[in-house]
């Protein structure tokens, strides 16, 4: 995961994130749950063993549901996340795993009333900048909005803004194209 992180999951990574959901909730344990999914991506982004672990057909079911019990342990993490994620691999479901933090993750921001941006830069934003902005959305969608930044020097210059499925481009890159189809089309 870590060269290339995880934005989407499959219908069984949701379907297995919406019955931890549920548990988690009724249990009222939602907060700590999120909490150890995070942990644990993380960990799996930061090595390459356990993600090794997570999608490879060499190891079995058992010694999946065995090792992952043990990094959940030395972790710390809780014991309802611990057997969430035993059930994921006794069910040959570890490599949804990551997909299921993902799916998880888009619950637990819904159900905050939580809405998820991503700006892209042609450089690096000042914190300035990232509270100018955050403040902007929050204002415009009318609640609490989590911004996550990309890099992305193609743009030039500008800004790249996608809040769900709408994508606002006053990107620079973007400028110059219309200009370049409007100038062939004159």
């Amino acid at each position: 995961m870590a060269g290339s992180k995880m934005t989407h999951a499959n219908e069984a990574a949701r379907r297995y994130a919406s019955a931890l959901f549920e548990l988690a909730q009724d249990k009222g344990d939602l907060a700590n749950v999120h909490k150890d999914f995070k942990a644990f991506a993380e960990m799996v982004q930061g090595s390459s063993d356990l993600a090794l672990l997570l999608g490879s057909p060499a190891f079995s079911r058992e010694e999946k549901v065995k090792a992952l019990g043990e990094v959940t342990a030395k972790a710390g993490l809780g014991d309802l996340f611990g057997k969430f994620l035993g059930t994921m691999a006794q069910n040959g479901r570890s490599g949804d795993i990551l997909g299921a933090a993902v799916a998880f993750d888009e619950l637990y921001a819904k159900q905050r009333g939580v809405k998820r941006a991503v700006v892209r830069t042609a450089k690096e934003m000042t914190g300035a900048e990232r509270q100018r902005i955050e403040s902007i959305l929050a204002k415009a969608v009318g609640g609490e909005v989590e911004l996550t930044s990309e890099v992305d020097a193609s743009l030039i210059g500008g800004i790249q803004l996608r809040i769900g499925s709408q994508l606002v481009d006053a990107s620079l890159a973007a400028k110059l194209e219309r200009m370049n189809t409007a100038m062939k089309g004159a």
